[in-house]
């Protein structure tokens, strides 16, 4: 593994020649592993970066044989590390640890790694989960962004009503000295960023896709006045990377991981709003949600948090301040927002009711990798999904069976028209996030 360009933009804060090599390693594993990959972050934290990756080029052609491997004290054994080391060996051959490093620095991207300087120190909260890196374009120094921020989220189809509360909200956030923290997506994200850039305000987003791949298109002049305003673009994988829908939602961790509180503005029953929420809950992360017409559809997700318990009733900037000023008082023992039963286990249980069930991972990622034209082979589809090729096979058998993909001359590819199969409550369209491309 050579070391990373001493000409590459990254922190600077006392990197030695080891650092250096930690920093090229974390760059390789955001490229071989897909996001939120847990076995390959306790194999990191195990091993540390530069040896977890020596040792994955030593199985590699071992796994790909077919036979089990393991590590000694890593805490990841038999057959589990070796399905996730097969996955990771579909992308050794194409990795390019100093092109990705040199495209970055053409750019102007910034490589950030856990424990520099300007690393937001919230994120270790995800332990195994944490990101291998972020690829930044604008200020580097997250710490400081984030050591005072909200995450204002909702739906990307909101109404007028939405649009008025998070512009009252965010101008109060930011006017307050706080950073504005969301999805840079349409609506009210978007409106999220834009009021605080009007308050000259910074403000930070978390991209599903690459720093250098701005999404949805429409909002690359904002994201681009973010990173130029003192605010920062944000990404846990590779520049060129394509956004897709579990990347989207693996995204959402990072929202609420960064944040100090996350405050729903306005949500359908559906919307991936919640999904940003139940992360921040099980994180013991103060959770607002900002009630709106009982009448109003968009506003259902909401009253799903409130009723559910996940969230607290917040209506203007200084319930939204007090929220997130409620964390230290968490620290120091006391109830974060006034939520006295607040209790780990409980966080999670209300978390594991929000998502969708149906579709495991695989099934999910591999859905997100189908053609929708010509059939794609079963490598290929590997390769882009992150997975191995059994874990592959099994979930083009369970998205045959649901009607959501079908065999073709070339290999695989999305169904025409998802059928009923077993599946009616897995549908994707039912989650407020866009289609791969789309």
């Amino acid at each position: 593994m050579t070391g990373v360009p001493r000409d590459v933009p990254h922190d600077e804060a006392s990197h030695d020649e080891a650092s250096y090599d930690e920093v090229a390693a974390r760059v390789a594993w955001s490229r071989l592993t897909e996001p939120g990959d847990v076995v390959a972050g306790a194999l990191v934290a195990a091993l540390g970066a530069p040896d977890a990756l020596a040792w994955l080029r030593e199985v590699a052609p071992a796994v790909r044989a077919g036979r089990q491997v393991d590590v000694p004290g890593a805490g990841e054994s038999g057959r589990r590390l070796t399905a996730a080391a097969l996955r990771w060996a579909g992308r050794l051959d194409g990795l390019d640890v100093e092109r990705d490093l040199r495209h970055a620095q053409r750019l102007g991207v910034t490589v950030l790694v856990p424990g520099a300087a300007g690393w937001p120190s919230g994120l270790d909260d995800l332990g195994a989960a944490a990101p291998a890196c972020l690829w930044v374009r604008g200020t580097s120094d997250l710490a400081r962004l984030c050591a005072r921020s909200v995450a204002l989220i909702g739906a990307r189809a909101c109404t007028a009503y939405g649009e008025h509360v998070t512009a009252q909200v965010a101008s109060g956030v930011a006017d307050a000295g706080w950073t504005v923290v969301s999805g840079g997506a349409y609506g009210i994200d978007a409106v999220a960023h834009r009021v605080a850039l009007a308050s000259a305000a910074p403000t930070v987003a978390f991209l599903a896709g690459g720093v250098d791949r701005p999404y949805p298109a429409g909002n690359a002049r904002l994201l681009a006045a973010m990173a130029d305003g003192g605010g920062a673009v944000v990404s846990e994988v590779p520049p060129g990377s394509v956004p897709s829908r579990s990347r989207f939602l693996l995204r959402n961790r990072l929202i609420a991981g960064a944040a100090r509180a996350t405050v729903v503005l306005e949500a359908a029953w559906r919307s991936g709003a919640l999904s940003t929420a139940g992360h921040a809950a099980g994180l013991l992360r103060p959770v607002g949600a900002v009630p709106g017409p009982v009448t109003s559809a968009a506003s259902a997700g909401c009253h799903r948090l409130l009723r559910d318990g996940l969230a607290v009733c917040v209506t203007d900037a200084a319930e939204v301040l007090e929220l997130a000023g409620g964390l230290d008082a968490a620290r120091a023992g006391a109830p974060p927002g006034g939520r006295s039963d607040a209790r780990p286990g409980a966080a999670r249980d209300r978390h594991a009711r929000l998502d969708l069930g149906g579709l495991d991972d695989a099934a999910r990622r591999t859905l997100d990798a189908l053609p929708v034209r010509q059939g794609a082979r079963l490598d290929a589809l590997a390769r882009v999904a992150g997975l191995s090729g059994p874990e592959v096979a099994g979930a083009l058998g369970a998205l045959e069976l649901a009607g959501l993909a079908t065999e073709v001359t070339g290999g695989w590819r999305r169904a025409d028209r998802p059928g009923p199969g077993r599946t009616g409550a897995i549908r994707t369209e039912d989650w407020d996030l866009p289609a791969q491309g789309g």
